[in-house]
């Protein structure tokens, strides 16, 4: 009866949505059981559910096994600003792949995490734990600061005020010890993580501003958090965001 009451409480596109954030990339498909329990939903709304999305292509099926589908992807190209961004970034993360030999990201703000746009592997043998596409909090990443302390007074009093969950130990949980340093990342100094978001992984961001002077997104390096050195890579990051802003239109815009 609860499992039922949950489900009923969430309308048709809350429960789709579910169903469809319920894949990762590492999934070969998932048969109604497994895609139930990771949606938190019954078994007979999933099944109902997933009836009309293999219908529509946005699921596929094959045999008891269910797949996103491709019409999934063609809305994601669809997805105007970030694709742009993505392509006039991708240069330029080659570049600093190249320049650092480290792992590099690129990852756009949306509400309280950050999505990550691209992504490419370096010499590191410590691979950055998310996917393209993939989400990463505000609150334990070099990403998430570089974005953040460039928010609104406002929006940082409440990403603070609302809780800022554990990661690892070394997650900042303080609210004064991160509003510190989103201080002095707003005065230029470099957004770092040190195990904060996954164990043995650090990582180095900064900023990158449209033209006209908004936040677009953060770029960042990453790399063993055993050797990594952030200061080393700081010319860099901050040569990245600049060409990567020099490459942006100029009618972009993020507040």
């Amino acid at each position: 009866m609860a499992e039922a009451a949950a489900g009923d409480s969430l309308g048709v596109l809350d429960r789709m949505t579910c169903i469809l954030e319920a894949f990762d990339e590492d999934d070969r498909g998932l048969g109604i059981s497994e895609l139930a329990a990771r949606a938190r939903l019954p078994k007979s709304t999933v099944s109902r559910l997933v009836s009309t999305l293999v219908r529509q292509r946005y699921l596929e099926r094959d045999g008891r096994l269910i797949h996103l589908g491709l019409r999934v992807f063609e809305l994601g190209q669809l997805a105007d600003q970030p694709r742009e961004l993505r392509m006039a970034a991708l240069p330029v993360l080659a570049d600093l792949r190249g320049k650092t030999g480290q792992n590099t990201h690129l990852a756009m703000r949306d509400g309280r995490e950050l999505v990550c746009v691209a992504v490419m592997r370096g010499r590191s043998p410590v691979p950055w734990p998310v996917r393209t596409g993939g989400r990463i909090p505000l609150h334990a990443t070099a990403l998430g600061k570089a974005a953040l302390a460039h928010a609104a007074r406002g929006d940082i009093d409440d990403v603070l005020t609302a809780g800022l969950p554990g990661w690892t130990s070394s997650t900042i949980t303080d609210p004064h010890e991160l509003r510190r340093q989103l201080d002095e990342i707003r005065a230029g100094a470099l957004a770092t993580e040190d195990g904060e978001f996954a164990g043995n992984v650090a990582c180095a961001a900064v900023p990158v501003f449209a033209p006209s002077g908004g936040l677009v997104a953060a770029i960042s390096v990453s790399g063993s958090a055993e050797v990594f050195d952030a200061s080393r890579f700081a010319p860099a990051l901050f040569s990245a965001a600049q060409a990567l802003s020099d490459r942006l239109p100029t009618r972009r815009r993020r507040g």
